[in-house]
Order: C-alpha cells, then sequence, then structure tokens
C-alpha cells in the first residue's frame, strides 16, 4: 500500500472509529482525494461524495461558492478554499469536508499565485472552516497533485483529531 494508500486508510479508520461521515471538494486534484479514499473497501461506511469541481461554474453551482468571491480573489484562493469547503458541508450528509484549489501546472501560475500553490479547506459541523496553503516544488503537475492528496489526507486525519477532542 502507497504512502497515500495508508493515509486513506488511516483517515477512513478515524471517521469510522468516531461516526464521522465526510466529503471532499477538489479542483486540481480532478477527483483524486476522493478516489483514495473510495479505492478501500468499505469506505461507504465513512465517505458520503466527492464534489469535482473544476470550473468557476461549478464551484458555484454544486458548492456555492460566490461569484464575488472568485472576482475578488480567483479560484485559486484561501476565500474560495473555505467556501468550497463550508459548501461541501452544507450540500452533502458530512460532518468533515476537505477541499483543495489550487495551480498544479504546468502553466497557469503567476507571481502571486506560482505553481505548486494550492489552498487546503476544511469544515467540520459546529466550527467555522479553516484554510492554509502550501507551495509545492514545481517538479511537475503529477508531483503537485499528488502532495496536494497526502497533505488534503494529513490535514483530515488532523481535523478527526480536533473534531473528537474538542473542549466543552
Amino acid at each position: 500500500m502507497s504512502d497515500i494508500g495508508a493515509l486513506a486508510a488511516a483517515l477512513l479508520e478515524a471517521c469510522e472509529a468516531h461516526g464521522i461521515m465526510m466529503a471532499t471538494a477538489e479542483s486540481c486534484t480532478g477527483g483524486m482525494i476522493i478516489a483514495a479514499l473510495t479505492d478501500i473497501a468499505g469506505s461507504s461506511s465513512v465517505v458520503d461524495r466527492g464534489f469535482i469541481t473544476y470550473s468557476n461554474e461549478a464551484k458555484m453551482e454544486m458548492l456555492g461558492v460566490s461569484d464575488a468571491t472568485l472576482e475578488a480573489d480567483g479560484a485559486v484562493s484561501r476565500e474560495t478554499a473555505l467556501e468550497m469547503a463550508a459548501g461541501a458541508l452544507a450540500h452533502s450528509r458530512a460532518s468533515l469536508a476537505l477541499a483543495v484549489t489550487g495551480v498544479a501546472g504546468p502553466g497557469g501560475g503567476s507571481a502571486e499565485k506560482p505553481v505548486g500553490l494550492v489552498w487546503f479547506g476544511v469544515a467540520r459541523k459546529g466550527a467555522p472552516p479553516e484554510a492554509e496553503f502550501r507551495i509545492f516544488d514545481d517538479k511537475g503537475r503529477d508531483f503537485i497533485r499528488r502532495e496536494t492528496v497526502r497533505t488534503a489526507l494529513g490535514l483530515g486525519l488532523r481535523a478527526v483529531d480536533q473534531t473528537v477532542y474538542a473542549g466543552p
């Protein structure tokens, strides 16, 4: 099993142990996160759905990302990642949602948003969504996308811990 497979299995196990259903909202990974999760037998007990929202229109229609956010901040931004994660939670039965939006390359980067920039959104029921970013080395599209999946699964594990160990 690959390290991505091991992370996916660990996330599924943690969610199952705590009765957490999850959803994903993916742009630059095109469904790779949900695929890593659903490659594992029995994942249906934890995985509700995955939204693949590659276009801005899909982000707006499927997740409720606002046109104003996309216009002001762009698809690859903290604000969009937050709205994607919150939208995935709102449009599913999940209590945990992971979202990714980034520049996987080889083109499309700029000085402000270089190839390798990925924003991650995490939404948990009962808590405000959170976002953080990584800038992965520009070692090719496949590398950036795999690192994005690996990071998202790790953030999912951290979010399960935060949900389980949240204080009163």
